[in-house]
């Protein structure tokens, strides 16, 4: 089931068109990977959990392997496969891409143009291992069926200054995975649940 879910994802991101965001020229980029790969017959996306570090606006959240693109990067793809060979000493083969999804604006303040996120999707079929450097607190796979479960999806109370929202987000662990994240699991999880299909999900 895991592998023929696996097979789904790669052949729907083959005939995906992720959208790219119209000011990207104007904005910085960033770029990340989301490794995928079947472990004890689950299928299982690879998160991160950021150390706790002062002034930084994602410390200590779930994310995926991936930052800054520098001028070392001939592109958004170079800089996914570079952060995640410096981040947790996973190095990535150009030909396990399987496909890219949707841009996403990172935004740490209110002003600003933000940062345009990149998220490259990746089939691991070879045992790993993981050496990750002081920006990451902890390696986790998480089970893709575990967040297609919507009786998983939880919500949470995000609060900054005077502004209060009520956010989805899911539980694994006691991690809480949210935010830009979820966003990109989310546009992932639409494309096994069917073209122009919206995955119904309740609170807790």
């Amino acid at each position: 089931m895991s592998v023929a879910l696996l097979n789904l994802v790669e052949s729907r991101l083959a005939d995906h068109r992720p959208k790219r965001h119209r000011l990207r020229p104007f904005m910085k980029r960033c770029a990340v990977a989301l490794a995928l790969q079947v472990r004890e017959g689950e299928l299982c996306v690879l998160m991160i959990r950021r150390a706790e570090r002062p002034g930084d606006p994602w410390s200590g959240q779930m994310a995926f392997p991936g930052g800054r693109m520098e001028r070392i990067d001939a592109n958004g793809f170079a800089t996914a496969v570079r952060e995640t060979e410096e981040e947790v000493g996973l190095v990535l083969d150009p030909g396990e891409c399987v496909g890219r999804l949707s841009e996403v604006n990172a935004r740490s303040r209110i002003r600003g143009l933000g940062m345009a996120v990149t998220p490259f999707v990746f089939r691991l079929r070879r045992d790993v291992t993981f050496a990750p450097n002081h920006e990451v607190a902890e390696v986790v796979w998480v089970p893709l069926e575990f967040l297609l479960d919507t009786d998983n999806r939880e919500t949470m109370v995000w609060e900054r200054k005077s502004r209060s929202l009520t956010l989805p987000c899911y539980f694994y662990e006691g991690r809480r995975i949210w935010g830009l994240s979820l966003r990109m699991l989310d546009e992932l999880m639409e494309l096994v649940a069917g073209p122009g299909e919206k995955r119904r999900w309740r609170a807790r």
